[in-house]
């Protein structure tokens, strides 16, 4: 005997589960679609390299061929000054921030010229390796007045501010943003394993050199030593001035 349909409630169709069942797959399958398309564009979750790779060097020689610098000026400058540092290192931005600009006029003269190789010490300084690869990605974007330097410049000046972040990331986008970089390719750039291996190959090379602190300078193969980097600074400067022969004198 069939039983008496209640008032009101409509009666139950056939398939009427599977309905649901098919809506719901539906909507998670969009979730899917949209959090691909997220992570696609830059957000989600970051996969960025933050400390050295291993790499497939075996001989000094094939470091050597990695390792890739960073030049300011004349290849054929007769005063070559390398740098070794680490932008999460307060000496490094002393360096780069009161040495450098003393070191432009000889460059631009064509006297001298800088190269510098990443060399993130680890340990304390857990954003160093990701900040080298910040400079780098900023500096992949070839735009007018805007260069490796000027990010490189950028993060030594607010080296105070993202050294004591949890999360430096966030502060390198907005600082490529705020130097007119495109942001969204600077970020693709900064949460990708990019420039990684040059990275690691710079400061693997530093070590079969023998740098054991930051900042390492060395001018035409020669040590540039000091209690300080003011003192540090001046050295080298008495170095260049002999090598591009003004004897010490005022720059020419």
């Amino acid at each position: 005997m069939a039983q008496r349909q209640r008032k009101g409630t409509p009666p139950r169709q056939a398939g009427g589960n599977n309905t649901i069942f098919y809506i719901v797959l539906g909507v998670i399958a969009l979730a899917g679609v949209i959090a691909i398309a997220y992570a696609l564009s830059g957000g989600g979750a970051r996969s960025a390299a933050t400390e050295p790779i291993d790499l497939q060097a075996s001989t000094a020689q094939e470091i050597y061929q990695q390792a890739t610098p960073v030049k300011l000026g004349n290849d054929n400058a007769p005063a070559k000054i390398v740098e070794f540092a680490d932008f999460q290192c307060p000496a490094c931005g002393a360096f780069a921030l009161g040495i450098k600009p003393r070191l432009l006029p000889y460059i631009e003269r064509g006297d001298a010229q800088l190269v510098y190789y990443d060399f993130p010490l680890g340990g304390s300084h857990v954003h160093a390796f990701l900040a080298a690869r910040a400079a780098r990605c900023g500096g992949e974007q070839e735009l007018e007045g805007v260069d490796y330097w000027t990010m490189h410049d950028k993060l030594y000046q607010e080296q105070a501010s993202w050294s004591l972040e949890q999360n430096a990331a966030d502060d390198f986008v907005g600082y490529a943003e705020e130097i007119g970089l495109d942001r969204r390719a600077f970020e693709r750039c900064l949460n990708s394993d990019r420039f990684a291996d040059v990275v690691s190959a710079n400061r693997l090379l530093g070590e079969q050199l023998g740098v054991r602190s930051t900042p390492t300078v060395l001018i035409n193969n020669r040590q540039v030593g000091g209690r300080s980097v003011q003192e540090m600074g001046t050295q080298l400067i008495q170095i260049l001035e002999e090598i591009v022969g003004t004897g010490g004198g005022p720059a020419r």
